[in-house]
């Protein structure tokens, strides 16, 4: 029996790689027989994301491959191995696979140390984004770069998809004072950028101090969602199970924060969904339907979480569906979402009633305290629609100029 699983799963690693129209950077790179680490120490940041076209584990490629050096390894949130749940600070510990040091860059440390990158001479991140400003890799990156460029340290990227595409940018700018892990660059809310791209944008906004390389990938366009790339999904983290949870993640996120309601984290489909006890299905997607929101159906559904907020209670709700991607604006989905459950059921404001240390978070992941501050006076979205797109068009101009596909 464990024969014949191998031998399946060979044959759909085989289909999968013919099926595939977009070979990542890491494929790219085995090509090329790994021609730019041949003769250097290398550190790898990943985690289990970083697969290949047949679905081998970049660690395992770079360690099994004799032309490549490779010494350390260095893991985002949820760790390199992926086994370390969402917020949970991640240990530096040995890898018992293949006894390498794995170096936490989410505990204390979120900039490698000079001491973490005095053994290697360039650095390799290859990490699956999801494309979202508050999903945390991208912010790994940003302290890569940082601390290869004081320790003077080469950092390689290695491109992957953006699952949202290429052409989708929501969100204002983030603003002073709202740096964080969870807005760590001052770019929108959905930035439209791969992760090469991403580098490419920030390292010449930052003087070009690193010395970035990127390998770029082939046959990926800006219109390709993640469900056109052929390529196979690996969760980018627990509540992120497959390529499609990318759309929702930015669609209910923002409003997860608050723990007011459930936004299907602790149940089978997270960010797909939005309840709470008090919630009537019916009515709320009745009246969300009747905004006829540009590209979104929102059909009603009870359930029950099995963790996480209202966990063991039944609940009711509605389930996003997106019927035009182009069309659809998710990041506002949310605040239309909200809009409706106020005006239905006034007795449960939000922000009156959600637990106030949680503004804070809630203003770093909107990039400002404006957004609160203005969305909560009626709770209505067409209060902040301006305010959250007011830098769209200029990012698209200026990001534009490091698009590499």
């Amino acid at each position: 029996m464990i024969k014949k699983a191998i031998i399946l799963l060979a044959l759909a690693a085989i289909v999968q790689g013919a099926a595939a129209q977009v070979r990542t950077g890491l494929d790219v790179l085995e090509e090329r027989q790994f021609d730019i680490l041949q003769g250097k120490r290398i550190g790898l940041c990943t985690n289990p994301t970083g697969i290949d076209a047949q679905l081998r584990q970049n660690i395992d490629v770079f360690f099994e491959a004799p032309e490549v050096n490779l010494v350390a390894l260095y893991g985002p949130e949820h760790g390199v191995r992926g086994n370390v749940h969402a917020g949970d600070k991640v240990d530096t510990e040995v890898d018992t696979k293949t006894g390498l040091r794995m170096y936490s860059l989410y505990g204390k440390t979120r900039k490698p140390t000079p001491e973490m990158l005095a053994g290697v001479d360039a650095i390799v991140y290859d990490i699956q984004d999801i494309g979202c400003r508050s999903f945390t890799f991208i912010s790994t990156l940003g302290k890569l770069m940082e601390a290869c460029a004081e320790a003077d340290k080469e950092l390689i990227v290695l491109d992957r998809p953006n699952p949202l595409g290429g052409n989708k940018i929501e969100g204002n700018i983030v603003e002073k004072g709202f740096i964080s892990f969870v807005s760590q660059f001052e770019i929108p809310y959905i930035y439209g950028q791969t992760p090469g791209e991403l580098a490419l944008y920030l390292n010449a906004m930052n003087g070009e101090k690193c010395r970035l390389t990127v390998v770029p990938m082939e046959g990926w366009t800006r219109d390709m969602t993640w469900d056109k790339t052929g390529l196979t999904w690996v969760a980018a983290s627990p509540h992120i199970p497959h390529g499609e949870t990318s759309m929702f993640y930015p669609a209910t996120g923002i409003f997860g924060e608050f723990g007011y309601v459930n936004i299907g984290v602790g149940y089978t489909l997270p960010f797909e969904l939005m309840g709470a006890p008090w919630i009537s299905a019916d009515t709320l997607s009745e009246a969300l339907n009747n905004r006829q929101v540009p590209g979104v159906y929102f059909r009603p559904i009870h359930y029950k979480p099995f963790y996480s907020v209202f966990k063991g209670e039944q609940i009711q709700g509605v389930q996003i569906h997106i019927t035009d991607y182009e069309a659809a604006q998710l990041s506002a989905i949310q605040f239309i979402i909200i809009e409706e459950i106020m005006r239905l059921w006034p007795e449960h404001d939000i922000f009156a009633n959600c637990d106030k240390k949680r503004f804070s978070m809630f203003d770093k992941v909107c990039g400002s305290d404006q957004i609160r501050n203005l969305f909560g006076q009626h709770y209505r979205w067409a209060d902040i629609a301006d305010y959250w797109n007011k830098d769209v068009k200029a990012y698209r101009e200026e990001s534009a100029k490091y698009y590499l596909y």
